[in-house]
């Protein structure tokens, strides 16, 4: 062998299987083609996905669109390995935050970021992909599976997605009628959704010590049975109200919490005072306070206390949301010119 011989070098041996990509997307198309409606014009692994819009459906229809990720659940999902419900996280938490002005999803779009590809891994998160997007009537019509061993550690993935959504013009929230005496409606979450999980991470697991499958007794169950809890999809719920005028205005209790996000939809000139027992608060909640000895301040403006979506409403359409399970009375709004639209009792 010469001196100068350089061993050669292929995409492989430095870390990316692009046949095991192509073997990834075979595996999944069946399963992807299933969110499949008339629609939908184009095949998975096309350039870019089609979508035909409907034009007998819709009189004077708004596109909605909306980009998110998972964050740092999914480094509780590596620890427990699980890996069929983060996809679930991303397509519900997508559909709500459009949810929140009225519109209805019809496309979705993901990206997953992997240290080294693994066809039962990507199986499993495509997996949630597909059942939630079905259970929201929406079709998956395009995503990306991009290998990048140089930024990502073998185990390590990553997660976003876009959606689009429809709504009439004249259907958009929030609406403008919004007014004093209107009342807060909050809807039960899962658990922790899809937010806080860096300070419950830190709290859960380097301040008191507990791995993943531990049991915790004040949960009577496992903890990553509670940290990996779906995130809602309130769709099912609210669909039959979204053209009902008593709906005002909603808000996805996301980062920032209820304060933050409940403040995002106010006009100028309404605040409101919310009543949240700490009965009312779930046990996981109650665990990460007294566990990492949380400022209440810092809980309310981390997570959503139990309370994953915020009705304004009327009066009567109050009364109807008032027998969802687990549903809330919060409070009502009233004339306010302070700083903080919205503050806690």
């Amino acid at each position: 062998m010469p001196d100068n011989y350089i061993e050669p070098v292929d995409y492989k041996s430095s870390g990316v299987d692009i046949e095991a990509g192509n073997m990834a997307v075979k595996a999944i198309k069946d399963r992807v083609r299933s969110t499949f409606n008339a629609n939908v014009l184009s095949e998975l692994g096309s350039f870019g996905g089609l979508y035909r819009l409907d034009k007998t459906a819709w009189d004077s229809p708004i596109l909605v669109s909306s980009t998110d990720g998972v964050g740092t659940k999914l480094l509780v999902a590596i620890k427990a390995q699980v890996y069929n419900t983060v996809g679930q996280d991303l397509v519900n938490h997508c559909v709500n935050d459009i949810l929140v002005q009225g519109a209805l999803p019809q496309f979705f779009l993901d990206y997953i970021g992997v240290g080294k590809l693994k066809g039962e891994i990507i199986s499993q998160i495509i997996d949630g992909f597909v059942k939630a997007c079905r259970e929201n009537s929406c079709a998956l019509i395009g995503g990306e599976m991009a290998e990048m061993p140089g930024l990502y550690q073998e185990h390590d993935f990553d997660l976003a997605g876009t959606i689009i959504g429809l709504v009439e013009e004249a259907q958009l929230l929030p609406r403008s009628t919004m007014q004093a005496g209107d009342q807060l409606i909050g809807l039960p979450s899962t658990g922790l959704h899809t937010n806080g999980f860096s300070l419950a991470r830190k709290v859960l697991f380097e301040k008191m010590g507990l791995k993943v499958d531990s049991y915790v007794e004040e949960l009577s169950g496992s903890l990553a049975s509670k940290l990996l809890a779906v995130h809602k999809s309130y769709l099912p719920i609210l669909n039959p109200y979204l053209q009902d005028a008593g709906l005002k205005a909603l808000a996805h209790i996301t980062g920032g919490g209820i304060a933050g996000n409940l403040s995002r939809v106010l006009p100028e000139g309404l605040g409101a005072e919310i009543d949240l027992p700490n009965s009312k608060i779930p046990a996981l909640f109650h665990l990460i306070q007294k566990g990492g000895n949380v400022n209440i301040q810092v809980m309310r403006q981390s997570f959503n206390l139990g309370i994953g979506m915020i009705c304004v409403v009327d009066s009567k359409l109050a009364d109807t949301l008032l027998a969802v399970q687990g549903a809330l009375h919060l409070g009502e709004l009233s004339e306010s010119t302070k700083a903080d639209k919205v503050i806690f009792k």
